[in-house]
């Protein structure tokens, strides 16, 4: 009965799928699970014993090669899991070497855009050369550039892996190269746009700007585009080319706010009571402590309105912060308030008045 038992289960472990026998698959699947584990094994206890013995020491140099090749090393135990997996299975061996060497050569720009974001500070360090103004902007556009770069090198290494031969293949394009390069015109617009917006120093990120009819505050410059979030908050993507095409209102750059207003008391205030209104107004503005006062503060009796004696007002706020802005309006408003009930005047509103100079003889009659 073991016997037969036996020499069941050799026949079904010889049985072949995919032109290999079942007790190969039987292995790789064994050993692929077990380079499973030793990953974890190895993120468990290795990686955190490593880590620990690194924080001991002076330098960070150790910390950040330790970040760069700590996600690349946890994927080489399935690359050489798979490595083996196919070379027990036998699976088309020089695809096999194809995939392995491709997996390889991932990993090796892996620890290169890892090594981006670990010293990430440096190039922002870096980029404080153009001005600590734009040390953001500049760092931003230097990372995401350095990022695209290493994509692009690592997926032309792949294709000559794989016996493309890059040049050849960019060569033989022909039309389709020409149309390629007219379709990358408005990106090399873009990138050459974003150049130009940071050569400019015509906006940052967190600035209220408004440019053609987008208004709000930019959240990201990119190599191709600027986002800029509105105050409805809605996120809207604007390419570069049109940024720099364009003329663009930065709000946060301006350090005064103009404040300008028409108010109108009523027709039966004496000439002397306006005089009084229009002159204690303007001392107010000129003692406000929030009001710029080396720019114009006007004060001036106007025009007479339909129903009101008009007084123009225009003087600057001294901030640039939409929130102060309104409080010091606030203020002044109901100073000017005050100023107006003190003086025994108040605020017109419209209406109309009608005259009669003589009624008809037969309503007088009746």
């Amino acid at each position: 009965m073991d016997g037969q038992l036996i020499n069941r289960l050799n026949e079904i472990l010889n049985q072949v799928f995919l032109g290999t026998p079942l007790y190969k698959w039987a292995i790789a699947l064994f050993i692929f699970i077990l380079f499973l584990l030793l990953r974890k094994l190895f993120s468990r206890i290795i990686v955190n014993s490593i880590k620990a013995l690194v924080s001991k020491t002076k330098t960070t140099i150790d910390d950040k090669l330790l970040r760069m090749i700590e996600s690349p090393l946890r994927f080489l135990f399935i690359v050489i899991g798979l490595w083996i997996v196919l070379d027990i299975l036998n699976l088309q061996a020089d695809i096999a070497q194809h995939i392995i060497r491709s997996m390889f050569i991932i990993l090796i720009f892996w620890i290169f855009y890892n090594g981006v974001n670990v010293f990430s500070k440096d190039v922002f360090k870096f980029a404080e050369k153009f001005g600590k103004d734009l040390a953001r902007e500049v760092g931003t556009f230097l990372i995401k550039s350095i990022k695209v770069f290493i994509i692009i090198i690592a997926v032309l290494a792949v294709l000559q892996e794989w016996g493309i031969n890059v040049t050849a293949l960019i060569a033989s394009l022909g039309i389709g190269g020409l149309a390629i390069a007219l379709a990358a015109k408005d990106t090399a617009a873009n990138l050459f746009g974003g150049l130009t917006i940071l050569a400019d120093k015509s906006l940052k990120i967190g600035e209220w700007v408004k440019v053609g009819s987008v208004e709000g505050i930019v959240e990201d410059l990119g190599m191709r585009t600027t986002r800029i979030r509105t105050f409805e908050k809605s996120l809207i993507t604007v390419p570069n080319q049109y940024i720099a095409n364009n003329p663009i209102e930065n709000f946060s750059r301006r350090n005064i706010r103009r404040i300008k207003m028409t108010i109108g008391v009523v027709y039966d205030t004496p000439s002397e009571v306006l005089r009084k209104i229009v002159q204690d107004i303007k001392d107010m503005l000129e003692n406000h402590p929030d009001v710029a006062k080396d720019q114009s503060i006007v004060v001036y009796f106007d025009e007479f309105g339909d129903s009101s004696l008009n007084i123009f007002i225009l003087f600057f706020a001294n901030t640039s912060n939409w929130l102060e802005y309104v409080q010091i309006k606030q203020d002044i408003n109901l100073k000017i308030m005050e100023i107006v009930e003190e003086n025994g005047s108040s605020f017109a509103f419209p209406s109309q008045s009608i005259y009669v100079e003589k009624l008809p003889e037969d309503m007088l009659g009746s």
